[in-house]
Order: C-alpha cells, then structure tokens, then sequence
C-alpha cells in the first residue's frame, strides 16, 4: 500500500460481522505476527476502517487521516522525512469472537512533493511554428555548455568555434532551418537546370518555405461556430431541396433537431441528432440529481422545403411506474423532493419523398423522487404517408442498418412474429427483463441471470432454460427485404433452427447434485445478408438465410466462503451476428490482370489507366466543360512544348531573326 486509501472486498454475507483494524500487529522483537483477537475497532491511531454492506459482498475501505505534507520551518501535524509511513496493518472480521477472515497491509508512504515556493510569472513565449521554427538551432543539445561542431550555439565563444568552424554541421541540424529550396527561382542548387525551369520556378519569401514543415506539430484549430449549428446559406430562395436518408434534421434556427440517443459507449448523448429516415429506440437511465430537459417541444421544424412545420403534442401521465422507475439502495428520509419529468417520449414522422409532412410526438410525465432511479425511453418513428395501417413502404426497397428485421410466423393464422434479445433491467434476473428487437447489421449480445436452486433437477433446468431462449424467436421467418408482403412468400426465407437436443445428441443426466452439463446457455443468431443491387447509388441489402443454433455450458453451483444461500446463477445469454457475402460469385481476374499487375489500379498508388480519368463523364469534382477546357488547354501546351524543344524549330527561329 501506497497511498492513503486502499479497498478490498469482503465475500458471502455481512451481516452480524464485526469488523476491527489493528496497527503493528508485527512483534519487533520478534518479528513474528502477534495473536489477532476479535476486540478491536474501526480505528486504530490515523487509520479507518469504513465498510459498505452489499447483497453477497462488503467493500472495505481503509484510509489515512494525518497530513502527508513535508514540514516547513517551526510546523507540526507533517511529514519531518519524505519517508513519512510506515507501519503494517491487519483487518480482522469476525462472529460471534471467532475469525472468519484476516487482511496483512504493510504501508509504506511517501510525503506529498507538491511545489510550494515562489513562481515567476515569466512565462516562456514560443513563437508560432507555423510561420517562424520552435528550435532556430536544432544542434544544440546541451544548456550551458558549448556542443560541438555545432556554429549556431549561443554558448560557444569565438575562440571555440575557430576549433571547428571549419567542420560545422550543414543544413537544417546545423541551423539552416529556411534553406531556398529547389523549385524557388533564385536558388541555383542544381546541378542540372532544364530549360523550362523559369517557366515553372516558384517566387516566394523564405518566410514561406516547406521545411517549416520540420517542427511543425499544431493542432487544429477550433471551430467558432455553436457545436450542432451549421452556417447560413447566402444564395437567394429556399434553405434546403429536400431531405436524403441519413440528412440531419433541422430547426427553424438551422440548429440540429436533436433527441437523447445511445453513442457506440453505450452511453446516452442528450444532444443527438435526428437522421432522416432512421428509426430508433433507446433508454437511458438518469436520477433527479442528472435529470436534464431536452430540446422544447415548440420548435419548429424545417420540412426539407424551406417551410416550418409545428410539432403535434399530446402530453399523457404514466400509470404504470414500476416499468420505469428502479428503487435505489439508500433510504428515504420522511420528506423526500419530488418533481414532474419526462418518463418517454415518441416521436412519429410523417415524411412524403424528400420531405416531412408532419410531427406528432407523445410524452408521458410522471413523478421522479430522490434516490429513484428512471429509464426514460425516446423512440423516433418514420412512416410514409402512403403507408396504410401504419404499414411502412419505404421507397428503399432494402433494408436499412439500424432498423428492426422484419420477421413473420407463416404457419399461424396471426402472421405476426418477432426476432428479439434481452434488454436487461434492475439487477439483471431473466424474470426482470425486456425485449427489445434485433436490429438489422447491428452485432450484439444481451443476457440475464437465471437464479437456481442447489437442488434444481437437470432435465427441468435445460427445459426452462430452452423455453426462455425459444421466447427471444416468435417467428417462422424472417423478411428478405424490409418491405416483405405477406401474401408473397417469395419474399420471406425460412429460420433454420439447430435444435439444442436430438436423437444423435447424448445427453448427461446429471446426478451429480450442483452439477448439471450440457445445458443450452447461449442462443446463436447468425443472419446471413448480401448487397444485392443499388438505387439512386444507395446499397440495396438483402436477407439471404438466418441459422439459429445453441451452444452448452455445464452448470456448477457457486458459493462463497460460506455456503449459506442454496441459490446460485446461472448467466444465459443471446448473440446476434450479420455476416455479408457476395449476392454472385466475383468476376475472375483476367490473364492481363494477373501477368500485369502494375497496371492494376486497386494493387498500385499509381494508376495509368485512369490517366484521363478527369476527362471522362464519371468525374464529377468539376463541371464536364471546365475539365474539357482544362484539358484542352494542358494538351496545347504539352503541344507547343514538344514543337519547340525540337532542333528545327531553333533553326527556324534563328533564321528568322536574321
């Protein structure tokens, strides 16, 4: 131990454990540790003992209350050496008199070094790096003193630099940081000047030079605009031409329209945007202390057109608060602060081509107390105004990253299926928790605890587990694309299931008691997807096969140090894999490809075939006339250069001038 503060845990039940700290439990004499008795307390000289209760674990803390500080002249209560601690410690927990357990600390503490003379306000100003360099003689390397060979050094004196002067570092090492480089035009540093040299040279300053580049290590400038606010477009009529999949939503104040959503942390981020088209459903937890309020429900919204739309508000009060609210551990006090706040809120989009045709959003208010715990839960929802029945046609025939698979049980007279994983809640027990739906080109794993019993059987235990993972798959089949018809079969492929058990599985039984093999803990969901064509340039994917399979684990029952609870866990969790395969077979490589690789645009930086590929139709970085008018112009010189580096042309010019 060296600091002030250590932690350590306690394992199995604490209740009725007296826990004690004793400090130089070692004889000096002797050496030996001295008889630990049970009659101690939680402090003992500047040592305490703080212990936090938990279900099956106790978190121990023990920590150093005198000053570690080195002592000043005339002081007292600090630390006369910067070895300021040392002494061995011993942590008892005991019952009824009798040791349960023992913790040995040796600590050995070092005073605090912090500075506490004067400062000098003087503060070093460093030049900027871009247009002046940070070390004007990068050879010296030694202060104080002359280093040598080097001519730049302040420190070296006349009589020193005549020992050397002649054998001084060259270049920018040696102080030479602006050397005129090549292409400057007054530089005479080549050996061979082509003759069209002065037709290409560079004139500028040494004050712009590209060895500055050498110590240049800036950072980025910051942006002074508002975080989530783009800037005003200058150009006369409507702000925007329509919204495309993936397009931030905006405000009548071009600010984003931003909603709480989960980062790829897990974490919620309040000020989120709202992607066009993009369906979510997040929760986030929060307490009274963190509750923030969102974005106000009376901003207008920018309709992709340039118009304004309002937001169509329905306020409604939870009923049901257990959903949402988990009660913390800590006890509430006789009067207890309270506070009306968002519980949920749903927002349904009503878009038509590239615009939103209307808003309608539904929030649920409850009562949130200290100590309370809330899952506030923010779905966005977009549906086509041609859609009926709420029944979305999207003109993306595919499916989109991020939406729910669409699935179907064809073999009941209610077609409605689902494809789900678990959304684990409170202290994570499978009796506890939610579904929530796979969503498609999204990896993912969820689980929940099972609790059971010392004594469970283990044929009903693979059951039980079995029937609580066939829970997550209420459908037959699963959707190739995310507008499936039902009446088409056509567009829908069939669940291949990989039972747990069969008749070409031997199965134990299990008789060992707390022991149970070969129960089916983990669900394998591997959904089989491929790019299968694209409209308006987006990527059209498409649901080839879905394969669902179970892999065993063999169940023991775990205790701590002491077995009182008959009650053990049993982790059981579901995994969701997308795995992307070609739609065909790849073209095979032609013989010239594979004899003449360095024509190969995709192996080779240097690409020859797309020489003129900025005069082709497929270059869209300009318009197709100024590329023509670039190139014609580029081929006129190239022209006018080959005709004038040719011997006759010389001739014909000298014959001229005569």
């Amino acid at each position: 131990m060296s600091g002030p503060r250590a932690d350590s845990f306690f394992l199995g039940n604490s209740s009725g454990v007296n826990f004690s700290i004793i400090v130089s439990p070692i004889d000096e004499e002797t050496g030996k540790l001295q008889l630990a008795n049970c009659s101690g307390s939680k402090r003992a000289g500047d040592w305490n003992l703080n212990i936090t209760p938990g279900m099956n674990t106790s978190k121990v803390t023990i920590s150093l209350t005198r000053n570690l500080q080195l002592c000043l002249p005339n002081a007292t209560d600090c630390c006369a050496t910067p070895l300021c601690l040392v002494e061995t410690l011993q942590v008892l927990a005991c019952r009824d008199s009798v040791m349960l357990a023992h913790l040995l600390i040796q600590a050995e503490i070092y005073a605090n070094s912090s500075f506490t003379g004067n400062v000098s306000e003087n503060a070093t100003i460093i030049p900027n790096q871009v247009f002046q360099p940070l070390g004007s003689c990068p050879c010296d390397l030694t202060a104080g003193a002359c280093d040598v060979r080097c001519c730049c050094d302040l420190e070296c004196t006349p009589d020193l630099k005549q020992l050397f002067n002649e054998s001084c570092f060259t270049g920018v090492f040696g102080g030479d940081v602006n050397p005129p480089f090549d292409q400057l035009c007054s530089s005479q540093s080549m050996e061979y000047t082509p003759d069209w040299f002065p037709f290409l040279c560079v004139q500028s300053s040494l004050n712009n030079t590209p060895f500055l580049g050498y110590f240049y290590r800036g950072s980025i400038s910051t942006h002074r605009l508002p975080p989530f606010k783009i800037p005003l477009q200058t150009s006369p009529g409507k702000l925007f031409t329509g919204y495309r999949q993936g397009d931030p939503i905006m405000t009548e104040e071009n600010e984003y329209f931003t909603i709480p959503q989960q980062s790829m942390a897990g974490q919620c981020v309040g000020n989120a945007p709202v992607a066009y088209l993009q369906n979510f459903d997040v929760k986030c937890l929060t307490s009274l202390a963190s509750y923030k309020e969102g974005l106000p429900h009376d901003v207008r919204i920018n309709s992709g057109t340039g118009d304004f739309i309002q937001q169509n508000v329905i306020y409604r009060t939870i009923t049901d608060m257990g959903k949402f609210i988990t009660e913390s551990e800590s006890l509430h006090t006789a009067e207890v602060l309270c506070q009306n706040v968002t519980f949920a809120e749903h927002y349904t989009f009503i878009w038509k081509e590239k615009n939103i045709e209307r808003i309608n959003v539904t929030v649920f208010l409850g009562s949130l107390c200290d100590g309370e715990i809330l899952t506030q839960r923010f779905t966005v929802k977009f549906l086509s105004l041609e859609s009926t029945n709420a029944a979305e046609l999207f003109g993306n025939p595919g499916y989109q990253v991020g939406k729910p698979v669409k699935t179907a049980n064809l073999n009941a007279s209610d077609t409605f299926g689902s494809l789900n994983i678990w959304q684990p809640a409170g202290r994570g027990l499978c009796t506890s928790a939610t579904y929530t739906p796979v969503l498609f080109g999204l990896d993912s794993l969820s689980g929940c605890i099972l609790e059971v019993d010392i004594n469970e059987d283990c044929s009903l235990l693979r059951g039980d587990v079995t029937e609580k993972l066939n829970s997550l798959i209420q459908a037959t089949h699963v959707g190739k694309r995310d507008n499936a018809s039902y009446s088409d079969l056509n567009d829908w492929v069939e669940i291949i299931r990989l039972d747990p058990f069969n008749s070409d599985t031997n199965v134990s039984s299990g008789n060992i008691k707390g022991i149970c093999p070969d129960i089916p803990a983990n669900l394998n969901i591997r959904i089989i997807f491929a790019d299968v064509g694209a409209v308006q340039g987006i990527p059209q994917q498409e649901i080839l096969a879905v394969h669902i399979s179970y892999s065993t684990v063999i169940w023991q029952f775990q205790c701590g140090l002491i077995c009182e609870n008959s009650i053990s866990f049993l982790p059981v969790t579901a995994s969701v894999q997308f795995v992307k395969v070609p739609a065909q077979p790849p073209i095979p490589m032609t013989r010239f490809q594979i004899n003449y690789t360095e024509f190969d645009c995709n192996r080779n930086d240097v690409c020859w075939p797309q020489l003129f590929y900025p005069l082709t139709r497929f270059y869209t970085g300009e318009p197709y006339s100024q590329c023509l008018a670039k190139g014609l112009s580029l081929a006129f010189l190239i022209l006018l250069a080959a005709i004038m580096s040719n011997p006759w042309f010389s001739k014909l010019w000298n014959s001229s001038l005569v």
